[in-house]
């Protein structure tokens, strides 16, 4: 008996709009008694065929697209041709070439077609997540591509993000592949990359999602050159990346905050891997909320504010609440910067859109009482890529506010 879900009347639209997720509220009936992760056929309500997508039980999301084509069959040939088709878009863009970037993002799940994988290269290590049950079927036959495409030491795993438990699954870490069992060097779960000419250790078996955030390349980048003969407060600073981009762009002093001691202690260490950095540099291990209200009572002032934290919402049902607390450390970022100061600030939250982003920071600069212009924006960097039929995928947006001079 074919494995079939059959939406309920009236619920293919998103669908036949290319959107690659159906809810469990769209389901009607599955036939076929599908195991979770197995390859279902979703179909209308009057029967016409949709799509092919991996089969998830236990999440709300009850199934995830691999493909809108019946003719094309999900197996080891599909998964190849997406990552090779993910791999050239990422070298047209210069990811993954000589005199290229050799750290990025291979694979960004929905967006590049593969929903529930997210590959991370750093040199010569991938780092994978596998996040749903369609993707975890797949997990093994994905390895053995990357490891047959790639000049690869290793492959690791990192599928320990929270949202696997909403498909059922338990976290698993460690080496998927290993090109020679005895590389002492790939086995410390550290390597060094380099992102624009800074240098980074990056730790893939510990550190933050797949141990660094590449996403906030192209930021780092145009931040940094905001910072020459500046004051910089980096708040959220996880392994240093905004600071020592600040640093190499000849900031006067860079105070980074953040409430990790184990992320300010690789940062430190990022500093010593670029020479001359780390005597601009001091590190602040507190809660950013509390670090702020004490900076406003001792009358610090900086020239650039960089605002970077961890997602606050996942969901729009949590907005309200994460709204309060962008606003909050927006409000004293305000009050914190020089006349003519310039902030930096970021939300990661899925729940947050860009639209509501932007009225969260309007509002705070009101409540400090300052006037301010919105002179630039941020998205994540192009090996992130958005699917126009996935604007889910667009998960951070960020501002660039300058304070008036007058203000």
């Amino acid at each position: 008996m074919t494995k079939q879900l059959i939406l309920k009347a009236g619920r293919e639209k998103s669908l036949l709009r290319r959107h690659p997720w159906v809810f469990s509220g769209a389901v009607k009936q599955v036939t076929g008694n599908p195991e979770a992760g197995d390859t279902i056929e979703v179909c209308s309500s009057n029967g016409d065929f949709l799509a092919k997508a991996g089969w998830s039980p236990r999440s709300q999301i009850r199934a995830k697209v691999w493909s809108f084509s019946e003719e094309e069959q999900i197996d080891g040939l599909f998964f190849r041709k997406r990552i090779v088709a993910a791999l050239e878009m990422r070298r047209s863009c210069g990811f993954g070439i000589p005199g290229g970037q050799q750290a990025y993002r291979l694979i960004h799940a929905e967006s590049d077609g593969l929903p529930g994988f997210v590959i991370d290269i750093y040199d010569n290590i991938a780092v994978m997540q596998v996040l749903s049950a369609g993707a975890w079927r797949w997990k093994d036959t994905v390895v053995k591509i990357l490891a047959e495409i790639l000049p690869l030491a290793g492959i690791y795993e990192r599928s320990d993000a929270a949202v696997r438990k909403l498909e059922g699954l338990k976290a698993e870490l460690g080496w998927l592949y290993l090109k020679n069992e005895d590389d002492s060097d790939a086995k410390s779960g550290k390597i060094q990359i380099q992102e624009n000419e800074v240098c980074f250790e990056v730790d893939f078996e510990t550190g933050h999602k797949t141990g660094f955030y590449l996403d906030q390349r192209e930021s780092r980048l145009r931040v940094g050159k905001l910072c020459n003969d500046k004051t910089v407060l980096n708040c959220f600073c996880y392994t240093g990346g905004f600071s020592l981009f600040a640093a190499r762009n000849g900031a006067k002093e860079v105070l980074s905050v953040d409430s990790s001691a184990e992320a300010l202690e690789l940062a430190q260490r990022n500093a010593v891997l670029n020479p001359g950095l780390s005597t601009k540099m001091t590190w602040m291990q507190a809660d950013v909320f509390k670090a702020l209200r004490e900076f406003v009572l001792e009358g610090k002032r900086f020239d650039v504010i960089i605002l970077d934290p961890p997602k606050f919402a996942a969901t729009a049902s949590q907005a309200n609440r994460a709204a309060r607390g962008y606003k909050d450390i927006n409000r004293l970022a305000f009050e914190l910067l020089n006349p003519g100061g310039h902030l930096a600030t970021f939300s990661c939250s899925g729940g947050i859109d860009a639209s509501l982003f932007q009225k969260i920071v309007a509002s705070a600069a009101l409540d400090a009482g300052v006037d301010a212009s919105f002179t630039g924006s941020f998205i994540q960097d192009s090996d992130h890529p958005v699917r126009v039929s996935f604007p889910e995928g667009m998960y951070l947006k960020g501002l660039l506010v300058q304070k008036d001079f007058n203000s």
